[in-house]
């Protein structure tokens, strides 16, 4: 793939998870509000909800970081998606020790939105990530190759 400019994909990493995702946890919320009842929704509102702070907000940090410094972006990749699963699990202790899980929301439905949106928001990520055009390499100019061989 070679272009004199990239397409743009700003936003892209963000706004085509976001909108699966989101779209995704509206669909769980209903159906758990017809199978379970409020408890359910509310798990399922809570799983979805979580789930796409928690990623939106790691991939515009990532994000801002590979432009600034993208010798940096691995280790915020990884340092972010440590603070993502820490936080998840923070949100489930904290919902439990509450006593909301045995109340007013439904920890099967947390639980299931809460994969559904994950698995949901990967997916669409890597979609999104592939059919960007994202040069990876510079090809070098025809004058230099010339005088390379």
């Amino acid at each position: 793939m070679t272009t004199a400019q990239p397409t743009p994909s700003q936003g892209r990493p963000v706004l085509g998870p976001l909108s699966v995702t989101g779209a995704l946890g509206l669909l769980l919320v209903v159906l758990a509000a017809l199978v379970s009842g409020s408890a359910g929704a509310v798990g399922a509102a809570i799983g979805a909800v979580m789930v796409c702070g928690v990623f939106a907000f790691g991939a515009v940090v990532l994000g801002a970081v590979a432009r600034v410094a993208p010798a940096a972006s691995l280790l915020v990749a990884l340092l972010t998606y440590t603070l993502q699963v820490v936080l998840v699990g923070g949100v489930y202790i904290a919902l439990s020790n509450g006593g909301a899980l045995e109340g007013p929301v439904d920890a099967r439905w947390l639980s299931a939105a809460v994969i559904a949106c994950t698995l949901a928001w990967i997916t669409t990520q890597i979609v999104v990530s592939m059919r960007s055009r994202q040069p990876v390499y510079d090809l070098p100019s025809h004058g230099s190759e010339a005088s390379v061989r």
